[in-house]
């Protein structure tokens, strides 16, 4: 997935659920490890990444 599209899908969790979406993203994450998809596992670190830098400094 492109930068773009994750900061984008980022963007729309935060939006949607808020604090929740970094540990939603992390749980997705883990999600897609154990199932063996290591390039959709790639994407949702991006994304929880992402999040964690649209929350800002001082947020967890």
């Amino acid at each position: 997935m492109d930068a773009e599209k994750i900061v984008e899908r980022a963007r729309a969790l935060y939006s949607a659920i808020g604090d929740k979406s970094e540990a939603e993203a992390a749980q997705k994450m883990r999600e897609c490890e154990e199932a063996g998809k290591t390039g959709e596992a790639d994407d949702w670190k991006a994304i929880r990444s992402a999040i964690h830098e649209l929350r800002g400094p001082n947020q967890g």
